[in-house]
């Protein structure tokens, strides 16, 4: 029988507590443990983490392994770099030959590297555990203990096998991870740039730290999102002074997400090398 099943009870059934996620900034304060069993799985970022006195470098789809009893605390590190932090809390988790709620540890090391495929399903069960945390819909509980319990079968897997050499699969998905990210947001600006946006708003809605969002946005595109943004809104404004030139200044910033005027006008000089006003009076002009 293979390792990791021969871990398992014939009835594995532990009791789901919680399901958290934390944009990191700073310190945790306080050096401190639980009873329960606790998985981190680090969705963004890098910094440090602290278990039973070992200090574990940390980095985005990273898990962590907090047993029952073990002493941790999440740390910023030198670059102060804000961490996204998925965290699963359960109890009654009791695994043949090993103490209540406690995982084995390979080698004593705490902390598990993920890539590929592995990575892929763990980002996913996050995701899945936040919406039906936000829904509150019948059965929240048990759906989210569903994909608690995938969450350690596929730890415990993971556990089982040796490190694998090479990162041509890690890099691979965190390419097309990002791509996709920012294709979203894309179409997000698309979709709402005669609204408000923030980039905290961004970044809430899809969980994840703003600092994580403009690097690869940035990165995949070569601007940063709020100037992407802005660029798109002056494509719209000017396709709104062609198309309706008796628009008023006034309306077409209204259009396009801008309650002043005067800011807009100098933002699409600043893009275009023309006023508003100029280019009203010059679709104006071509009309006629």
């Amino acid at each position: 029988m293979e390792q990791g099943m021969g871990l398992l009870p014939e009835n594995f059934d532990p009791t789901f507590l919680f399901a958290w996620k934390g944009i990191r900034t700073e310190d945790e304060q306080n050096y401190h443990c639980h009873e329960f069993f606790e998985v981190c799985y680090m969705q963004s970022g890098r910094g440090l983490y602290r278990l039973d006195g070992v200090l574990y470098e940390v980095q985005e789809g990273d898990i962590l392994i907090i047993n029952s009893g073990m002493y941790h605390q999440s740390l910023m590190g030198e670059k102060r770099e804000a961490m996204v932090q998925f965290y699963v809390g359960l109890t009654d988790v009791q695994l043949n030959g090993l103490a209540p709620n406690s995982f084995p540890l390979k080698d004593g090391c705490a902390l598990i590297h993920t890539s590929g495929d592995l990575r892929l399903k763990l980002s996913k069960l996050c995701i899945s555990m936040q919406v039906e945390n936000e829904m509150c819909r019948t059965g929240r509980y048990y759906m989210m203990k569903t994909y608690a319990i995938q969450m350690l079968l596929l730890v415990l897997r993971e556990l089982e096998q040796q490190p694998k050499a090479g990162t041509a699969v890690s890099c691979s998905f965190e390419s097309v991870n990002r791509k996709y990210l920012v294709e979203k947001i894309v179409d997000y600006f698309e979709d709402h740039y005669d609204q408000k946006i923030s980039l905290d708003r961004i970044a809430g809605n899809m969980y994840l730290s703003p600092f994580y969002i403009s690097k690869i946005f940035k990165a995949e595109t070569g601007d940063t999102p709020i100037h992407y943004l802005i660029d798109i809104r002056m494509e719209k404004a000017r396709a709104f002074l062609i198309q309706e030139p008796d628009l008023s200044v006034q309306e077409v910033a209204m259009r396009v997400g801008y309650d002043d005027a005067y800011h807009f006008s100098k933002l699409f000089k600043k893009k275009f090398g023309i006023s508003p006003s100029a280019q009203r009076r010059e679709s104006a002009g071509q009309g006629e």
